[in-house]
């Protein structure tokens, strides 16, 4: 009876323990949001209204996002999008003091170390804006498109693997959903499992 009294407990705790996260579906407007960038300008969803739109949640400690950052696959999306006229925003939902997270001028640093290339990177250390999109893993990818809408939420690809050899076996879904969207075609796959480290999130 202690036992399971026990383990009732701690069921409790994890639930208490777990972020809030809001349900947001394909095909509804994506929620709107007010962050400030790493160079101290405040960026909103709306200002992009007419684009289509790319968020990453990021952390540059996670082994997942450094597969990602390490072979050079996230930077080449990232060029590849922002080429053809995408806004791509980098999104830290990590507390202060918890890992990866990082200030605006840390931020700058670690983009010029990656060669990466967002539209900007978004600071969100209360976890709001995170929490408002159930953004759960780093990397977890959503797409919404030019009205606003949620097209795609999940994984860059198809592979949960930290390896960077499985990069060219697997299907990148924001990719594929990017050239779907442009081409006028609904995404084949809105939908799938977003893999990565979890998103370190201030305690509630």
């Amino acid at each position: 009876m202690k036992l399971l009294s026990s383990l009732l407990a701690a069921a409790v705790l994890s639930v208490a323990a777990t972020p809030l996260m809001a349900k947001v579906e394909i095909g509804q407007p994506a929620p709107s949001f007010s962050l400030t960038d790493s160079n101290g300008k405040t960026r909103t969803l709306e200002e992009f209204k007419g684009k289509t739109v790319v968020l990453e949640w990021t952390n540059a400690e996670c082994p997942f996002v450094k597969k990602h950052y390490g072979s050079g696959n996230m930077q080449a999306q990232q060029k590849e999008a922002t080429g053809a006229g995408v806004v791509w925003l980098a999104i830290n939902s990590g507390a202060p003091g918890k890992q990866g997270q990082v200030e605006g001028g840390d931020a700058n640093e670690q983009m010029q170390i990656d060669r990466s290339a967002p539209t900007a990177y978004l600071l969100d250390p209360t976890g709001t804006t995170g929490r408002a999109y159930g953004a759960s893993t780093t990397p977890h990818m959503y797409v919404i498109d030019g009205q606003g809408v949620l097209r795609y939420k999940g994984g860059i690809d198809s592979i949960q693997s930290a390896d960077a050899v499985d990069i060219p076996k697997a299907t990148q879904y924001v990719r594929q959903a990017l050239a779907e969207l442009s081409a006028g075609k609904p995404v084949s796959v809105p939908v799938s499992p977003p893999y990565g480290c979890s998103v370190k999130y201030a305690a509630q």
